[in-house]
């Protein structure tokens, strides 16, 4: 078979991978959700849930483009989801419950405004629509540049306490073989938080296809790593040391 033809039908394939990962983000969202209501959570679940409808909002953007072609709105929503608020409140959550409340509600005001203010500005950028690819998003579009530049803080700060906070649980858990689901699980969401950041890279060198692809992988390994660490444990669990500890199926 021609590897030309090969070749388009993967492309097609990568470009539709975000489909999935929205229901996916949908289904993930509605868990993490009905689990705060229901248990009457903290407000880390809060957050995740959040977390997963951004997360959503953003393939969806990216699902949107690969079937209906490029829109200067919903090229500026994917901006806004993905690279401002696609990791944040996951994080955020995570701070939430790892750390105490006075530092997360400090976190939350001065990040969430950062990011708010960083949605204002790409909202009013113009945008060189003669860079737009008709299914592919890029953010070379936006004229003000310079916007570009805050996104590695916004993106740094979400792995460092989504990842290093589930690297840090998982640590603590490696010597309490009872527990040993809350670390195999802690070790999946790290995983799991670190892939988009590299596709989110990988788009800064013109290769979205990459960030489709881990976007679903991390998605994917973040969820198997909340079954692990919400599942019933062979001993007493510990408050306030993995993903959502103190909480069991039931």
């Amino acid at each position: 078979m021609d590897s030309t033809f090969m070749d388009s039908k993967l492309h097609s394939v990568l470009l539709h991978l975000p489909i999935v990962t929205t229901f996916f983000a949908a289904f993930f969202a509605f868990v993490l959700l009905s689990r705060y209501r229901s248990k009457g959570g903290g407000p880390h679940l809060l957050w995740w849930g959040i977390g997963m409808v951004t997360y959503g909002i953003g393939t969806f953007t990216e699902a949107y483009t690969t079937l209906a072609g490029w829109d200067p709105f919903i090229f500026r929503c994917w901006y806004v989801a993905g690279a401002f608020l696609g990791g944040y409140p996951l994080a955020q959550g995570s701070i939430y419950l790892l750390m105490n409340r006075r530092f997360a509600n400090a976190s939350a005001w001065i990040v969430s405004g950062l990011i708010v203010l960083g949605g204002i500005f790409v909202f009013l950028s113009p945008l060189d629509a003669s860079l737009a690819e008709t299914h592919r998003l890029s953010g070379k579009v936006i004229e003000w540049s310079w916007i570009r530049l805050m996104t590695p803080f916004v993106n740094l700060y979400a792995v460092a306490f989504l990842a290093g906070g589930a690297a840090l649980s998982a640590w603590k858990f490696f010597r309490q073989p009872e527990l040993r689901n809350r670390y195999l699980g802690n070790i999946l969401i790290a995983t799991g938080a670190i892939l988009p950041a590299i596709g989110g890279t990988a788009t800064r060198f013109g290769y979205v296809e990459v960030l489709y692809v881990t976007e679903l992988a991390g998605l994917l390994l973040i969820f198997a790593g909340y079954r692990k660490c919400v599942a019933p444990s062979e001993s007493v669990v510990l408050a306030g040391e993995s993903l959502e500890p103190a909480v069991a199926l039931e």
